[in-house]
């Protein structure tokens, strides 16, 4: 794709963002775009948003399960960004209507206390920049129509990113054993998935690790106070107005994320 394709696909999802209204897969529109022009096309996104006020306050690292990877006929992650204006308090209403399709997924987030500069970062420097670990729930969206995405769109579309309601229990790295801590996904009370730390690249700590070594060769750095994604332990499910949700951890906490029947944030 040329930079003036880039750039009308760019357009395209931030339209989508402000309407509310989907856009079909971008390979349907855009035949010879690549994994290249994706990130280019994320990157142009996000330079609107900080021009429009928003912060980078972190990233967020997607398809780390093998069964996501399969679906999407991949064999490494992907990344977005996080942005000053994903965050929400737990516990207070979440308007469902401020994304078009949202999802929810649960997660471990870092919080680093020190930048991680790739490549060549070990799992040992990556623990080492850790200052603690909190529960949270990653609100997944995607600007693609009925979620029929591939890997180019998910890409493009900064990791199908919506939202984060991070908890309150901070727990240092030492204290909890990262791929065997299960957790178990409620919705509005009942079980809607279960799983365990493991299920992102085999721990957490290799999720944060890939992320630093591949946006250091793009020479990005993981900034100290930047809250870190991993990726999701369970499946993701769907979200309804009024739906509230909990993901407790074991030996890190719970999480709750509410969203409202009707109203703004």
């Amino acid at each position: 794709m040329d930079a003036h394709l880039r750039a009308e696909a760019a357009d395209r999802l931030l339209t989508a963002y402000s309407t509310r209204k989907p856009i079909e897969p971008l390979l349907d529109t855009y035949p010879d775009i690549v994994g290249a022009d994706s990130y280019e096309i994320q990157l142009l996104q996000i330079a609107r948003r900080l021009a429009d006020g928003a912060t980078v306050k972190g990233h967020k690292v997607g398809l780390t399960s093998v069964a996501m990877q399969r679906q999407m006929k991949v064999n490494q992650p992907d990344y977005g960004h996080l942005l000053s204006d994903m965050f929400y308090p737990e516990n207070m209403p979440i308007a469902a209507t401020e994304f078009l399709q949202p999802r929810v997924e649960p997660e471990v987030a870092f919080v680093l206390k020190r930048p991680l500069r790739g490549p060549g970062v070990t799992v040992a420097e990556a623990i080492a920049a850790v200052d603690f670990v909190l529960p949270a729930l990653e609100i997944i969206d995607s600007r693609i129509r009925d979620w029929k995405i591939g890997i180019i769109d998910t890409i493009a579309d900064n990791a199908s990113s919506g939202g984060v309601v991070l908890g309150s229990t901070p727990v240092s790295v030492f204290d909890v054993d990262l791929r065997r801590s299960g957790c178990v996904l409620n919705r509005n009370a009942e079980i809607v998935g279960t799983g365990a730390g493991g299920a992102v690249l085999g721990s957490p700590l290799s999720s944060l690790m890939w992320l630093a070594n591949t946006v250091g060769a793009r020479g990005v750095v993981l900034e100290a106070g930047h809250v870190i994604l991993p990726g999701s332990i369970t499946a993701s499910v769907g979200v309804a107005p009024g739906d509230t949700f909990t993901a407790t951890f074991a030996g890190i906490g719970s999480v709750t994320a509410r969203f409202a029947k009707e109203g703004a944030r």
